[in-house]
């Protein structure tokens, strides 16, 4: 046998091929601050990207990622995860059915998702829950956890009633951030402090310091008005009204120097109609237009 024989035959084994490379137009590489090679190498891993970026593109387009997790919850369920039943905690005062109407929901949605009577644990949506539940004024934090095989767990940490704020003839309960929690009737009104004026809920930390530094006048106030969105004015039980100045500084120092004179003299009680604190140093005072005249007037009798 020749060797040219050999050459011709096709008993040799052919080379395989390479995989094919980019590569950079040598002309354009010259004018990169690169070598030839690195460009190469660039180059590549741009392509192989922009590869990638197509696939992600092409999966999201087919809804695969979605349908491959619904099939996997879906099998979840079937080996016996399923929810059954769940269990509230921390309530006291809001309503139990605002919390159930939105688990309710949820649970009905992941069980038509797996085609099931009853949901797959895995197709709960847990975060979509804390979330709806957290637009609830009562709701400060919410968690919702699974508990195997068949529960979910909805911890309620709920917010505390502060004050009482009326505003556009509305009376709404509130808490100590001024948040609103609930509305509420007239004649179910809780032993609160009552918030007077469009903004006053904002105010009420505000008005829980100033009230802090004269704990001999805090149980004695009634009422507090936010005037024009600047200062208070506090109308106290006996029937008197304390303007106080605008800025908490100058409004702590005003109430606490009144605080100081009506534990020595008795301001408050004795028919005065208004205590002016607006003027610094100064206390303008109010009196009935009339000697005896009553506070409020009385109402006029029929017949």
């Amino acid at each position: 046998m020749s060797v040219a024989h050999v050459r011709r035959g096709g008993t040799g084994r052919a080379k395989p091929r390479k995989p094919a490379k980019v590569a950079i137009p040598k002309k354009i590489a010259k004018r990169l601050p690169v070598d030839q090679a690195r460009a190469n190498k660039l180059a590549g891993m741009v392509f192989g990207a922009f590869l990638l970026a197509i696939a992600v593109v092409v999966l999201v387009a087919l809804d695969i990622p979605a349908k491959a997790a619904q099939l996997a919850g879906s099998a979840i369920g079937r080996a016996g995860f399923t929810v059954s039943g769940y269990q509230i905690v921390g309530l006291n005062h809001m309503n139990r059915s605002l919390i159930d109407a939105v688990v309710i929901d949820e649970l009905r949605r992941a069980a038509d998702e797996a085609g099931t009577s009853k949901p797959s644990q895995a197709l709960v949506d847990v975060v979509g829950i804390r979330e709806r539940l957290l637009r609830f004024g009562w709701v400060k934090d919410a968690r919702v956890s699974r508990r195997l095989p068949d529960t979910l767990v909805i911890d309620i940490v709920e917010r505390r009633p502060a004050a009482l704020w009326q505003s556009s003839g509305q009376l709404a309960l509130i808490d100590s951030e001024g948040v609103v929690l609930d509305r509420v009737p007239v004649d179910k009104m809780p032993d609160l402090p009552l918030l007077i004026g469009s903004g006053a809920n904002g105010q009420e930390q505000e008005l829980d310091r100033l009230m802090a530094r004269v704990p001999t006048l805090k149980p004695q106030l009634a009422s507090a008005s936010w005037v024009g969105g600047r200062r208070w004015d506090l109308n106290f039980q006996s029937g008197e009204t304390v303007a106080l100045p605008e800025g908490e500084k100058a409004a702590g120092q005003a109430l606490t120097r009144f605080a100081r004179v009506d534990k020595s003299s008795g301001l408050l009680g004795r028919g005065i109609v208004r205590f002016d604190l607006r003027i610094p140093d100064k206390m303008i005072v109010r009196l009935p237009r009339a000697p005896g005249e009553a506070i409020a007037p009385a109402p006029q009798q029929q017949g």
